[in-house]
């Protein structure tokens, strides 16, 4: 997400959050992954689904509060 700061436009650094977004959900599906093949116990993949999903939520809070504001500009 560090790229997507520096660019210039709402829309751009929306573009990126997204990926940002996308890599989340990604990683939520590796989690089950690790889980099913019991790589991680039920407490770990509780914990870091309940931390996935918060940064999942926050980006996509983000990327809505730039697009928002790109619309109003």
């Amino acid at each position: 997400m560090a790229e997507g700061s520096a660019r210039i436009t709402s829309k751009d650094k929306a573009h990126f959050i997204t990926t940002s977004y996308s890599s989340a959900i990604e990683t939520v599906n590796h989690l089950i992954r690790a889980f099913d093949l019991e790589f991680i116990t039920e407490e770990e993949y509780v914990y870091f689904r309940l931390k996935l999903d918060e940064i999942a939520n926050k980006l996509n809070a983000l990327r809505n509060s730039i697009l928002k504001t790109a619309v109003r500009n």
